[in-house]
């Protein structure tokens, strides 16, 4: 069981990254968000990611437009700011650091 704990604070952990990545390509709606997130194996549900989502506005990373449906009522689409676009820029020099050191460690303990 811990394995598995372990396993989605790892993912968790690397969220805000991914949910930035995907937004900065396009503005989103958030079940699109959710879809692309889960072909990446990157499982969340949506009680993890709308307080995410808000939050990321909250800090200005994010805004967002209203945009009419056809099968229903207007939906709210992301769109990173020139804010966010920096942020999303320092957090991928910081993974870039981070997996090549995870990896060297990886590679030294298979050395063994």
């Amino acid at each position: 069981m811990k394995l598995e704990n372990t396993k989605a604070q790892m993912r968790k952990g690397l969220l805000e990254l991914c949910v930035l990545s995907i937004i900065s390509e396009e503005e989103m709606y958030p079940s699109d968000i959710i879809s692309q997130l889960k072909k990446w194996k990157m499982i969340v549900v949506e009680g993890t990611l709308y307080p995410l989502l808000n939050r990321l506005k909250n800090e200005e990373l994010l805004s967002y437009n209203w945009k009419e449906s056809n099968s229903g009522p207007p939906r709210k689409y992301y769109l990173i700011t020139d804010k966010g676009l920096s942020f999303l820029s320092e957090l991928q020099e910081t993974w870039k650091e981070l997996s090549h050191a995870v990896n060297l460690s990886i590679k030294k303990t298979k050395q063994k």
